[in-house]
């Protein structure tokens, strides 16, 4: 079902410097820059790109939408301070466990420089 996850950016140099230092932490590589400016970052069967508009019009955040990816507790305090100290602006609750519906998770939330919002997500097991 799911092939790909694909967000919008006015700045893609911007948007590198971030989220190469995120990914870094999941050991993703840097992302590569196709033709169109389109940078693509794949790991473990999956695929994130960052693009500037097709349309020419300037890219702008889901209200209300959240991308996660799926790591360790260690891994999500490094990407929130990666997301960070390469421009992405902490967002809700510190990171940490939290509880409800009969669920544990570790989250960590940043918004990148142009917006989009992201969680690293845990499930915990105990």
């Amino acid at each position: 079902m799911f092939s790909h996850m694909m967000v919008g950016s006015n700045d893609i140099a911007r948007s590198k410097k971030f989220y190469d230092a995120t990914f870094a932490v999941m050991g993703g590589k840097p992302g590569i820059q196709d033709p169109k400016g389109r940078l693509i970052y794949m790991h473990n069967g999956t695929m994130f790109l960052v693009t500037p508009p097709i349309d020419g019009n300037p890219a702008t955040h889901g209200n209300g939408c959240t991308i996660g990816f799926a790591m360790t507790p260690e891994q999500a305090d490094a990407w929130h301070q990666a997301g960070v100290d390469n421009g992405g602006e902490a967002i809700e609750d510190a990171p940490g466990v939290r509880e409800g519906n009969g669920m544990k998770l570790y989250l960590a939330y940043l918004r990148d420089p142009d917006g989009n919002k992201l969680c690293a997500l845990h499930r915990v097991t105990d």
